[in-house]
């Protein structure tokens, strides 16, 4: 096995020590600003293409990078100090939806290579900002049958998982990224094969970064769709040593509090990430939820002054005049204290 070698995404923890970091907002949110036609989803190379691609985000990265770029920017100039790849989709089990699993690879080296160029160009030495190549859940669920009529059914295993964040990682990390990010994660089955597969890669590799993982709350209930309970979805996870653990989507910050109260309870050694979406679904306003940048960042400042918090950011709906209103928010809150360090890189 080859010797690990560091990254510099090991000065991660130093930051986080000192202040609260700012992760960007929603990349599809942004990209619906540019209403794009099927035409400029394929652009030239894809011009003949046998299927319809428009709505799929990843594409534009090999068809529109002057797109994903100015996104990425917008998002810096806001003040965030983590950009997520343009790779939520970008495996071969989700780009199987437009008959594009083999250019999964080369989205993802595509998305990390455009997230890295964007964070050199506004990175400074007090303000270095880092790219987190982003993996999602994918459309697939290992633990819940798609048939009501037959629960035993499955329509994805664990090996079909673990080869596909497999290639993922690894194209995320030849692109330059600082740290990889699972998130949005419903299912666990489904994070423990990304989970398995980046660690699978580290060893083979000889490369470690740090990694954060971001479950979902999907109702009232405080569970995830496969089931557990916030702690207990912590517990699942928590061999991997993250650097961070914490909350995405589904639900906006006014109705996030309790169960990232409860994550926080739960991995008092572990730093918190909590990046909401921007409230209720609402079609009368300009991002499609209620919550606006003066709502949003409000509600981030409390969790920050209640010390839940070490990362903050948004998800669907927010823009970046969310992230410039949590920036502003959060500056000069002290960083959620850990009890301990077991996260990544570093011995309790």
């Amino acid at each position: 096995m080859k010797p690990i070698e560091y990254t510099r995404g090991l000065a991660l923890p130093a930051i986080l020590r000192e202040r609260i970091m700012v992760l960007d907002g929603a990349m599809g949110t942004m990209i619906q600003r540019f209403r794009l036609d099927e035409t400029q989803y394929r652009g030239q190379r894809f011009r003949d293409f046998h299927r319809d691609v428009k709505g799929n985000n990843e594409l534009l990265s090999l068809t529109r990078p002057d797109v994903i770029s100015s996104i990425h920017e917008s998002y810096l100039a806001a003040g965030a100090d983590l950009i997520e790849t343009n790779t939520f989709g970008a495996t071969t089990i989700a780009q199987a939806d437009y008959d594009m699993s083999e250019l999964a690879v080369e989205m993802n080296l595509a998305s990390a290579r455009l997230a890295c160029a964007a964070c050199d160009k506004f990175s400074t030495a007090d303000k270095p900002r880092f790219v987190l190549g982003a993996l999602g859940p994918t459309p697939k669920t290992a633990s819940i049958s798609p048939d009501v009529n037959d629960p035993g059914a499955r329509n994805v295993n664990f090996e079909q998982l673990r080869a596909a964040y497999y290639e993922q990682a690894e194209a995320l990390v030849q692109g330059g990224a600082d740290a990889l990010l699972v998130e949005t994660i419903f299912d666990t089955l489904n994070a423990k094969a990304a989970l398995f597969a980046i660690d699978e890669y580290f060893e083979a590799s000889g490369e470690r970064l740090p990694l954060i993982i971001s479950g979902t709350v999907t109702d009232a209930s405080g569970r995830i769709l496969s089931g557990q309970t916030v702690t207990a979805f912590w517990y699942s996870v928590r061999h991997a040593r993250p650097l961070a653990v914490g909350l995405n989507c589904a639900l906006g910050a006014a109705l996030m509090r309790p169960y990232l109260q409860e994550l926080a309870r739960a991995a008092p050694d572990t730093f918190v990430s909590c990046y909401p979406n921007a409230g209720l679904p609402n079609p009368m306003s300009e991002t499609g939820f209620d919550e606006t940048p003066e709502v949003t960042s409000r509600l981030l400042r409390e969790f920050a002054a209640d010390g839940l918090v070490n990362i903050v950011g948004g998800c669907c709906g927010t823009t970046p005049e969310h992230i410039n209103a949590i920036n502003m928010a959060v500056h000069g809150h002290a960083s959620r204290a850990l009890r301990a360090s077991r996260f990544y890189g570093e011995t309790a």
